[in-house]
Formats: C-alpha cells, sequence, structure tokens
C-alpha cells in the first residue's frame, strides 16, 4: 500500500515538470534565432605598446686622470652622492712632492723679483749721479768757451773741458741702458714667478686628480676596483658609474610608417612631438608606472638595418623606482572618434583573414571578409573595411552558420533572456530527475 503511495507521487511530480518543461521549450530560441547588431560609429580609445629601455637622465662613468693605487674609497655601491663629493682616492705622495717643489719654486721666482727691483734703484740711482756729473760738465763747458773766446784760456783747457762733457754725456746713456736693462729684468722676474705660479697650479691640479669626485648628483653604480687596485685613465673599464635618476629617459623605437604619419598628419616631425599625448610606462612585472611622461625628442635617423627611428621619452621619478637599465614597454594611446567598433566574437579568423556574417534586408547572412586594426583592447576590433555603418551583423553563435542562411535576428537582450530561460529550464529537468531517482530509490528500499 505504501509502495503504491510513493509510486503515485512520483507520476505527479513528473507530470508536473513535464508540464513546465513544456511551456518554457517555447520560449528558447529556435535554430535560426541568432543575435544581431548594427554597426554605429563609437568613440575608441587605442593603445599601442612599444619595447623600451630606461636610461637616467644622465649616466656618467667615472674615470681616473692620474694612474694609482687606490688607497681609500669612501662611497659603496647603490650610495647617493652629490656632485663634488669624493669617491675615492689615489695615492698621492708624488703629487704631494711635486706642490712642494713647485711651491719653493714660487719662492725663488719671487726673490728674483725683489733682486732684479733692487738692480732698477741702484740703476736709478747711477743714472741720477750721471745727470749731475753731466750737469756740472756741461756747465764748465760752457764757461771754457767763453774764456776762450776772451781768450783767457788755450786750447788745450778747451779742450780738456770738451772731452769731460762728452764723457758726462757718455755716462748718462750708459746710466740709462742700466735702468731699461735692470727694468727688462724685474719683468723677466716677473714672468719667471708667473711660470712659478703656473707649475704650482698645475702641481695642484694633478694632486687634486688623486681624490676623484662625482661629476653629478646620482647613485653610484658598481665598484669594479677596491682599495690597492691599480687605475688608470687608459683602462677600458670605468671606476664606477653615477647615475642621475631624478628623470628617466625611456628609449623605444617606431616604424617609419608610423613616423611618416605624424610627420604628414602634423606637418613636421617637432609638431608632432608636441602634439603628442601623454604616455604610460609598463613595468617589468606588468604594473603600470604612477607617473605620466612625455616624448621630447627622436634621433631624427631612420636606421636602415630595422627600418625604425628612435624616440626618446622622459619620465619623472621621485621616488627612485626607476633604474637605470632596466626594461618595459611604452604605452601611447590615440582617440578615434568614429571608429566602427565590432565585437571580436562577432568574427571568424581563418588563416590571417578575418571575416563576419553580414545580415541583409531579408534576414540572409552573407560571409563577408573584413580588415581590421592591429591594435585592439582584446575584446573589440576596429574594421578599417569591409563594413559600413548602419550594416547589421551576426554577434554570436557564429559556428552553426553558412553563408545564405535565412536567420530570425534577436536583440542583445532577446538573445541573453533566451539563454537565462534555457538555463532555468535544465535546472529545473535536473532537479526532476533527481527528485524523481529519490523517490524511486526510496519505494525500492521499502
Amino acid at each position: 500500500m505504501k509502495k503504491s503511495k510513493f509510486l503515485l507521487l512520483a507520476a505527479v511530480v513528473v507530470a508536473v515538470f513535464t508540464s513546465c518543461g513544456g511551456s518554457e521549450k517555447r520560449s528558447l530560441p529556435t535554430t535560426n534565432e541568432f543575435p544581431v547588431i548594427t554597426i554605429g560609429a563609437a568613440n575608441a580609445q587605442l593603445k599601442t605598446t612599444y619595447p623600451a629601455t630606461l636610461k637616467g637622465i644622465q649616466d656618467v662613468e667615472v674615470r681616473p686622470k692620474v694612474s694609482g693605487f687606490i688607497t681609500k674609497l669612501y662611497v659603496h655601491e647603490g650610495q647617493a652622492v652629490k656632485a663634488g663629493q669624493v669617491l675615492f682616492e689615489i695615492d698621492n705622495a708624488t703629487y704631494k712632492a711635486a706642490v712642494r717643489q713647485a711651491e719653493a719654486g714660487v719662492l725663488s721666482a719671487q726673490s728674483g723679483v725683489s733682486r732684479a727691483q733692487a738692480g732698477v734703484v741702484q740703476a736709478s740711482a747711477a743714472l741720477n749721479s750721471a745727470n749731475a756729473q753731466a750737469a756740472t760738465a756741461q756747465l764748465t763747458y760752457s764757461n771754457s768757451k767763453n774764456l776762450y773766446a776772451n781768450k783767457v784760456i788755450g786750447d788745450y783747457e778747451m779742450e780738456a773741458a770738451k772731452n769731460t762733457y762728452e764723457t758726462a754725456q757718455a755716462a748718462v746713456s750708459q746710466a740709462r741702458s742700466g735702468v731699461t736693462a735692470a727694468q727688462a729684468a724685474v719683468k723677466q722676474a716677473e714672468a719667471a714667478v708667473k711660470q712659478a705660479q703656473a707649475g704650482l697650479a698645475n702641481a695642484k691640479e694633478m694632486l687634486s686628480f688623486c681624490y676623484v669626485k662625482s661629476p653629478a648628483t646620482g647613485f653610484i653604480g658598481s665598484l669594479p676596483f677596491k682599495e690597492g687596485a691599480l687605475v688608470s685613465p687608459s683602462s677600458v673599464q670605468p671606476i664606477t658609474t653615477v647615475s642621475n635618476v631624478s628623470t628617466m629617459e625611456v628609449y623605444f623605437s617606431m616604424t617609419e610608417a608610423d613616423v611618416l604619419a605624424l610627420t604628414r598628419t602634423n606637418r613636421g616631425m617637432a609638431n608632432a612631438i608636441n602634439a603628442m599625448p601623454s604616455v604610460s610606462l609598463q613595468l617589468a612585472d606588468g604594473s603600470i608606472y604612477n607617473h605620466q611622461g612625455a616624448i621630447v625628442k627622436t634621433s631624427g635617423i631612420i636606421d636602415p638595418a630595422t627600418g625604425t627611428i628612435s624616440v626618446i621619452a622622459r619620465f619623472p621619478n621621485p621616488e627612485h623606482l626607476l633604474k637605470s637599465g632596466g626594461s618595459g614597454k611604452v604605452i601611447i594611446a590615440k582617440n578615434n572618434n568614429h571608429a566602427l567598433l565590432i565585437p571580436q566574437d562577432a568574427t571568424v579568423q581563418v588563416q590571417n583573414k578575418m571575416f563576419v556574417y553580414k545580415v541583409d534586408a531579408n534576414n540572409k547572412v552573407h560571409y563577408t571578409e573584413i580588415q581590421v586594426s592591429p591594435e585592439n583592447d582584446g575584446v573589440n576590433y576596429i574594421v578599417t573595411s569591409g563594413l559600413r555603418i548602419g550594416e547589421k551583423i551576426v554577434c554570436k553563435g557564429l559556428s552553426t552558420l553558412q553563408d545564405g542562411n535565412e536567420i530570425k535576428p534577436l536583440t542583445l537582450a532577446e538573445y541573453d533572456q533566451a539563454l537565462k530561460k534555457a538555463a532555468q529550464l535544465g535546472e529545473n529537468q535536473s532537479s526532476a530527475g533527481g527528485f524523481l531517482k529519490a523517490m524511486t530509490g526510496g519505494s525500492n528500499k521499502k
């Protein structure tokens, strides 16, 4: 009696679910029902990525200007330094001795100037004495001529006065030459002082080269040479590198076609650079750098081997997150306000060609080839040819279509609603089967 009651209840449940299933089935899309969309213009943002390398705005190789052994290191790798800060000290005993010798040379030259100046004083005194004697001789000679004219003195006295006067004049000339020579000696001694001072300055400069200083503000790179290592200006490897990473220069390459398009659109590359939008930087871990950059310059020469031109963008680096020598990708975004966007699900790709199913006025589909932009967001394609605004295409379920099929077009909302009803029907049928099995199994146990 109990078994018959269970069987009766199961039959009632099956009947109920079968009835519900029949009503839902009429709401499911039939085999010729497909979602259709109308092509329209849309605002699309294209993003182009370029592999890039990172460099500090100033990467300076540090090399010694003198040869010698490193006696002291003042910095460590990765340390922040300022311009003019001492990094290394090279053995400077020889250069200190040269400075002392040059200082002695300056003192000696200065003593020579003092001696030459004393010679000028002495020569000037001799000139004054000669002038006085010449004045006396001139007066005597003048009186002698008067006396001779009055026949007071004879020829001998007259000749003697004349010879004394001429001798005094010669002494004046000789004294003047002595003054000139003494003054020349002063100038020569002063020149010797300047030469000695130049030698001292050179010796001090050579000594200063023993203290290798940072040429820029930045961060210390690797330190291949330690204390005791012999370094030289001719060494191939620098003793370190100082990188100024407050601003980073990001190097990437654009194709010749891209450069031509930019140049034509903006009437010159300079205008194109000024019109460029801000660019983004994708780091090596896939994250986007939190500061925008700007394109500042190009190389101006196309590499014949690659057909590309080198472009440089600058990014601020206040947190010093970017490191010189790193890598990433530059992202350039471009807005297209009249793009023809279609879902990627609405396309069929065969080898290197792209196709869609275009729907005509009689709801027949036509297998149509299109061209799309290589730049996409992973969800939609931008159609460059093959479709026009106002045309309709099937956007889902393309695997069951064939060229020339007649379909019943649905909107996306209608199609999604039909899918929900189909999913609900499947759940109801599964629930009914499970319930019936449970009921049947239970009756068997009894």
